[in-house]
């Protein structure tokens, strides 16, 4: 049975850190959670804010708090990357959405071995994969029954030569993505029929 998901992820060409995932099972099932890590008071939150490509389109689909002008408590950094400025937002701690990383390795753990012969399929899924394995430890550590590869949506489209359709709203929100990589799959499929 097939599993679309998606990572938002921070990557520096050393680590990759994981801000948010999202999975959708053939059988509906969903799971959407982010890492409690990249609150207010961490290193990686720091890293997160003067990241300007992050800030201005993954951060702004996270469940952020509200300040009293009901706006989501959020800013973009100003000038670039490097910049000592820097965005920030405030992640709404009330939401179940926000879990500690064993948490989120937990439920990634229960969506995947409750869905039979399970085969995991992403866009441009290499540091998906990368992600996704490392809530385990070593890809070597992956439990019992997951798949050591994710398949990958732009190499069958590629194959097939086919131009996919746009995502439009909701793009870089990790659920959403993992939603758009199942039409995506029905797509592809469609022109294979």
């Amino acid at each position: 049975m097939k599993i679309w998901y998606d990572t938002e992820f921070l990557e520096d060409g050393i680590t990759i850190e994981l801000i948010s995932i999202g999975m959708v099972a053939e059988d509906g099932r969903e799971l959407y959670a982010v890492n409690e890590a990249i609150q207010s008071d961490t290193e990686l939150y720091g890293r997160i804010c003067h990241h300007d490509w992050l800030m201005a389109n993954v951060i702004p689909h996270l469940p952020l708090t509200v300040n009293h002008g009901g706006k989501k408590n959020y800013r973009l950094p100003t000038g670039s990357m490097s910049s000592t400025g820097g965005g920030y937002f405030g992640l709404d701690l009330t939401s179940n959405l926000i879990m500690p990383g064993r948490m989120i390795r937990n439920a990634v753990r229960e969506f995947i071995t409750a869905t039979p012969d399970p085969q995991l399929w992403a866009w441009y899924g290499a540091y998906d994969h990368v992600a996704l394995a490392q809530l385990f430890g070593r890809m070597i550590d992956l439990p019992e029954g997951f798949p050591m590869w994710t398949n990958d949506l732009k190499q069958e489209a590629t194959r097939l030569g086919a131009t996919v359709p746009d995502q439009g709203e909701g793009a870089h929100n990790a659920l959403e993505d993992a939603r758009h990589n199942r039409a995506i799959d029905a797509y592809l499929k469609g022109l294979t029929s």
